[in-house]
């Protein structure tokens, strides 16, 4: 029996492109698979465009939430309604490529040691068009595979938008941590620890750059998103086993530590200091 594959897909304020996020799931050459949408609260009318869309997909799952949770906590509650094997965390910004799901049970069903994979991407402006791919930054044969750990501690080289996971993996770890602003960053450092990743060099997922994404709101001073780094290199020390793990833990804290001291937030760069020096012993 062909595996089931979750898609989760997530909007907040995306009216303009959760259609084509989900013809995109839709539209995909695997089946089955199991999407469920979920509107975290959007203040335009995305929450109204969904459901007309479900007009014509009766079948598929929506959790409607009349006020914002953050993408961690309105992901995990609806990881506890997936039935899949393989789950997608899908923004209602961004596009699969046909074969994307295809392409990512190939690849588990091959490789019981993977939980997770990750590929190229296509960058596309709000109206759709082509501004690269994440490869012209991150050149195929430069990006880790395997056990993972120390890379993802010491620098930036996935695009979190075309992850898969076991749904294994990801109940292992409870989810997304719901005190943070983000996802990404913590779920590699953990889930790094438990398994294996793997790349895939096709651009499977078209990923939308847009002015006021959440990443680009990271390096101001005080933002949520550098507390939560900084939550999660605290999590990462006690996760460390030898030098090389703290080698690698250093060069991120001295990135982040940088970065604070440019915002002006000198209160986040002194409890990076104490990381820092703790990590050097």
């Amino acid at each position: 029996m062909a595996p089931l594959v979750s898609v989760i897909c997530l909007s907040f304020n995306h009216a303009r492109f959760v259609r084509e996020a989900l013809d995109s799931v839709i539209g995909q050459s695997w089946s089955p698979i199991d999407l469920i949408i979920v509107d975290d609260g959007s203040s335009d009318n995305s929450a109204a465009a969904i459901e007309d869309w479900l007009k014509t997909h009766p079948g598929v799952r929506f959790l409607s939430l009349k006020t914002n949770h953050g993408n961690c906590r309105a992901f995990n509650m609806a990881l506890r309604e997936a039935r899949g094997k393989y789950v997608i965390d899908l923004s209602a910004d961004d596009v699969l490529v046909r074969d994307r799901v295809a392409r990512g049970v190939d690849l588990f069903e091959k490789r019981p040691e993977v939980g997770v994979q990750f590929s190229d991407a296509e960058l596309i402006d709000e109206s759709g068009s082509r501004q690269g791919f994440h490869s012209d930054r991150f050149p195929h044969r430069t990006v880790p595979q395997g056990w993972v750990f120390r890379d993802v501690l010491a620098r930036y080289f996935i695009n979190s938008p075309t992850m898969m996971m076991r749904k294994s993996l990801l109940d292992e770890l409870g989810g997304y941590d719901e005190s943070l602003a983000y996802e990404d960053f913590d779920f590699w450092v953990r889930s790094a620890r438990l398994t294996q990743y793997a790349y895939l060099p096709e651009a499977l997922v078209r990923r939308r750059v847009v002015r006021a994404s959440m990443g680009k709101q990271q390096y101001r001073c005080k933002s949520t998103q550098q507390w939560s780094t900084l939550a999660v290199c605290q999590k990462a020390a006690k996760l460390c086993d030898d030098p090389e793990d703290f080698r690698a833990l250093r060069k991120r804290i001295g990135f982040e530590l940088r970065q604070a001291f440019l915002t002006g937030d000198f209160s986040l760069a002194w409890r990076y200091a104490q990381i820092w020096l703790a990590a050097a012993k």
